[in-house]
């Protein structure tokens, strides 16, 4: 193969290899992935953030939400799939609405159904179900529930809380994520049967502040 060829070989495989998303990948076959990272967020937080200005319903003074369910998110060992294609009936506006006292609104449990669940390769009722069985598998520390006026803690307390009520967890199958200063949200990683596994690295992003605020339930 002579110089100018090898160059046009090359100049024509660089493009293909950049389209390739080594972290993310939009509409990849469902039911083909690796483990799910169950999201958690502290509802308080996440109205201080954004939520209030949305007039979300999440946010109101009588929610009494804490940890919420942001997502149950099918993932890789490197990477995760979203926006997969599928051919299974979209969720009814009634079938949304039975997760709210856990995901806090109707809306987050349709976006969670159009971007990670439908790469899980189950129904929707199905995904749903699964994610309340991965919700009510992990101990919430009722201990941030009690609590009545903000704080500033490490962050590490929060791992150290959720591993204290959970022991079948190891610290490597949990992070603690912050937003802003504040304590963001508790992810854990389970398997395909809810049973908690090791995170991948691009999982693992452990927040080190040690001041970071964290709002009491309304």
């Amino acid at each position: 193969m002579t110089a100018l060829a090898r160059l046009i070989l090359v100049l024509l495989i660089i493009p293909l290899a950049l389209l390739r998303d080594p972290v993310s990948a939009d509409g990849e076959r469902p039911g083909e992935f690796d483990y799910y990272v169950m999201a958690l967020s502290w509802s308080p937080n996440w109205c201080a953030l954004e939520g209030d200005a949305r007039q979300s319903p999440q946010c109101r003074d009588d929610s009494g939400h804490g940890w919420v369910l942001h997502g149950l998110w099918p993932q890789y060992h490197r990477g995760w799939p979203s926006f997969c294609r599928t051919t299974q009936p979209q969720p009814t506006p009634a079938m949304t609405a039975t997760m709210t006292d856990i995901m806090g609104t109707p809306g987050l449990a349709w976006h969670q159904w159009r971007k990670h669940g439908v790469c899980s390769g189950l129904s929707a009722p199905a995904y749903f179900d699964l994610s309340r069985r991965a919700y009510d598998s992990i101990t919430r520390p009722a201990v941030f529930t009690q609590l009545e006026r903000p704080v500033r803690l490490p962050a590490r307390l929060i791992e150290e809380a959720f591993l204290r009520d959970n022991p079948d967890l190891a610290p490597d199958m949990l992070t603690v994520t912050c937003r802003e200063g504040r304590i963001q949200e508790a992810r854990i990683c389970l398997s395909k049967d809810l049973n908690p596994v090791p995170c991948g690295r691009d999982v693992v992003r452990d927040c080190s502040l040690q001041d970071a605020l964290f709002d009491p339930p309304r």
